[in-house]
């Protein structure tokens, strides 16, 4: 996957929140944003809705090989985290806050867990 949309009531709220992030600005409309992630080609796109329906909770993860330092910046610029970085059995570790919207965002590093964990299913050779 390289590209997630998501819905927000306020664009310049939204583009002020995921700037902080560190996500970078490539386009912008009066209906649109779309953001390029610091690392490698994904990008991270928002619509402007005029509200938001509950469809179940869905949890957007952005990974930081900095975690601990990035969380301590976002923390100093007034953003609030539900979670603060803690290591989990799944060995990722993760701090887990809300957007202006309310999407739920996780900030972790896997590293190379992430695609390699101890327990990955091995790949078959037929």
């Amino acid at each position: 996957m390289n590209q997630i949309t998501i819905g927000a009531t306020n664009l310049g709220r939204s583009e002020q929140f995921y700037r902080l992030l560190g996500l970078h600005l490539i386009v912008k409309t009066d209906h649109y944003l779309r953001f390029r992630c610091p690392d490698g080609d994904s990008t991270f796109s928002i619509e402007l809705v005029e509200s938001l329906r509950g469809g179940g909770p869905v949890s957007v993860y952005f990974e930081s090989d900095d975690l601990d330092n990035q969380c301590a910046r976002l923390r100093a610029a007034g953003v609030v985290f539900d979670s603060s970085p803690v290591d989990t059995p799944w060995l990722w570790r993760e701090a887990w806050l809300h957007d202006p919207d309310g999407h739920r965002l996780c900030l972790f590093y896997a590293g190379v867990n992430r695609l390699d964990p101890p327990w990955r299913i091995a790949e078959s050779t037929s």
